[in-house]
């Protein structure tokens, strides 16, 4: 996997809802990202997507974009069905986090759905904790540093 990079940022105050782009988060140390609903201690703090799954989405007809299914980090270049959980990576010059989970089961549709026709999180998104913090930007690499 070779040029991979964060394409998109997105944070939101409610769970359950869509994210609103942003061009730069602060990752705090197992907590997640500063001001975002999802964050807290728990092993799913930051959520990640394909943008290639969102293109897909788009192709298939859904009116999406970035942040449409709730993910926090949308990438580019990265195939997560080769990462594994334990996985680690290096997210821009300094933030750190631990795969935790692949795919969630959701217990009812929520607003997501509803707005954009399906959603791809639960058999797509990617799940991790952050084990050290620091500030990300749009267009920053996405570093593989451990498939345990």
């Amino acid at each position: 996997m070779k040029n991979m990079k964060i394409v998109s940022l997105a944070t939101s105050r409610k769970k359950g809802t869509p994210k609103i782009p942003v061009d730069h988060v602060r990752l705090v140390e197992e907590h997640g990202i500063e001001g975002d609903a999802h964050a807290g201690p728990w092993h799913r703090q930051v959520s990640f997507l394909a943008a290639e799954s969102i293109e897909k989405a788009r192709n298939e007809g859904l009116d999406v974009t970035f942040g449409n299914f709730a993910e926090n980090i949308a990438t580019e270049g990265v195939d997560w069905e080769k990462v594994p959980v334990g996985t680690l990576l290096n997210l821009g010059d300094s933030a750190r986090v631990e795969i935790t989970q692949k795919g969630k089961e959701c217990h009812n549709k929520c607003a997501i759905y509803y707005m954009a026709g399906d959603c791809i999180m639960p058999r797509e998104g990617i799940f991790a904790r952050v084990l050290k913090g620091g500030k990300i930007r749009c267009g920053e690499p996405v570093r593989i540093l451990d498939a345990s």
